[in-house]
């Protein structure tokens, strides 16, 4: 998720932040005072609104419009923020206050630990309308709370790849066919900055190897089981062994030069996309759309993607979709969740966007299963990330993952940008996330 979504989709946020829809997707601003959508009349005819952050590919797949030919007095609309940093903070206000809140609800996965935790009591237990054994296990475990209700329904989940420009490789004398690509870095990310420095030996001028260090970072991290928090929700992320070692490939990427220093979703990295100025994309799932969107047509057949550095499958990103039960139409929204969750609506969004279906039924859909993006040279995606998807750990969540990350990625943004020292920098990070988690 979008995409994060914080990380997202990031997926959703993964997916946790991304870039506009489109031009005619609504903003988050809390147009209806009350929970829910009231939206009604006296035929019978309901709006149901859907709050979203990123890009959840429903537009883009024409779900709304299809759904409401199955269902002809149910209208749904599309309520989509930009930055899940933005959307996040909104929505546990409106949780708070009980005002404001859409009949369907986005939340990242950086945030259903917290969202589970303290504000299960305010959701509509999905269970009770979806089959939850269709996703992949630890989705449906992500989502659901201490008394067994299941909060949220999985939309997506971000199994790595590594997106690289095929011409940028070729012109550095690199190896630029995908199996070649994973070969070379199939040790792990020590072998992806071994690879950045061939790259930088004879890189065109004005390009640069990686986008950002922290992307590396986060698909480090990803492919651990255990990342900020241990399994008895103790934080350790100062202790964490892939914490650790993504923080020293980040410093060691940012000390070598090898990275273009740009905060992922900001407007200096769709521009850098733009311009073509970046070889290599630390690429779940959901991040290929993003690619695609920003680098524009010039760039079509040019993009490829290679399996992930390393023999360990990771997960960055992926996000769920709830219904609040203070809606006036909780019943319908629930069915509406179930059929964007199901496998052939799944199997439509991957279509449309390339975000990865956490529905198991999907998998073996023709769309999903011989999927090729031609925009990336016709990658096989649908084989990449389902080889991925079936060995990806189990995650440990936190309350604070999201924070956590975001702020680690923060003084790894500052190492790049402004030459920090990374003892200062993880003083700083460590300083700042011991305020918020205590």
């Amino acid at each position: 998720m979008r995409i994060t979504r914080t990380g997202r989709r990031g997926r959703r946020a993964a997916a946790l932040t991304t870039t506009v829809l489109t031009a005619s997707a609504l903003l988050l601003t809390g147009c209806s005072s009350d929970s829910g959508s009231d939206a009604s009349d006296s035929n019978g005819n309901i709006t149901l609104t859907v709050a979203d952050f990123g890009q959840f590919g429903y537009k883009e797949a024409d779900l709304f419009a299809k759904y409401h030919k199955l269902h002809p007095k149910i209208t749904v609309k599309e309520e989509t923020t930009a930055n899940e940093q933005d959307y996040y903070p909104k929505l546990l206000q409106q949780l708070n206050t009980g005002s404001g809140l859409a009949d369907v609800t986005g939340i990242e996965v950086g945030r259903i630990k917290e969202v589970v935790d303290t504000q299960a009591a305010k959701f509509t237990d999905l269970s009770k309308t979806i089959n939850v054994s269709d996703w992949v296990s630890w989705k449906e475990k992500q989502a659901t709370a201490s008394d067994g209700t299941v909060i949220g329904a999985g939309t997506d989940i971000g199994p790595m790849s590594l997106c690289y420009r095929k011409d940028l490789f070729q012109q550095a004398g690199l190896p630029s066919d995908r199996d070649a690509v994973a070969k070379a870095v199939a040790g792990g990310w020590e072998d992806y900055l071994k690879l950045g420095e061939q790259y930088k030996k004879k890189a065109p001028s004005g390009t640069y190897f990686m986008d950002s260090a922290s992307a590396m970072y986060n698909a480090v991290v990803s492919s651990s089981a255990q990342q900020y928090y241990d399994a008895s929700g103790k934080p350790i992320y100062k202790d964490s062994p892939s914490v650790q070692q993504g923080w020293n490939l980040a410093a060691e990427a940012a000390s070598k030069k090898l990275t273009h220093g740009l905060a992922q979703f900001t407007d200096a990295w769709t521009a850098a996309l733009r311009k073509g100025s970046v070889a290599t994309v630390a690429c779940p799932a959901w991040m290929a759309g993003q690619i695609s969107t920003n680098s524009g047509d010039a760039f079509k057949g040019k993009w490829d993607i290679a399996k992930a550095p390393g023999s360990t499958a990771a997960n960055w990103g992926g996000s769920f979709l709830a219904v609040p039960k203070s809606g006036k139409h909780a019943k319908e929204a629930a069915e509406l969740v179930k059929w964007l969750t199901a496998p052939e609506q799944q199997a439509e969004v991957f279509k449309a966007i390339g975000v990865f279906p956490s529905n198991k039924g999907a998998y073996d859909l023709p769309g999903v299963k011989n999927a090729t993006l031609p925009y990336f040279n016709n990658a096989p995606i649908g084989q990449i990330y389902a080889d991925e998807a079936k060995t990806i750990p189990e995650a440990v969540l936190g309350p604070k993952d999201a924070t956590i990350k975001d702020t680690i990625s923060t003084q790894i943004n500052n190492m790049e940008q402004r030459g920090t020292k990374p003892a200062d920098a993880w003083k700083a990070a460590t300083e700042a996330i011991d305020k918020v988690i205590g």
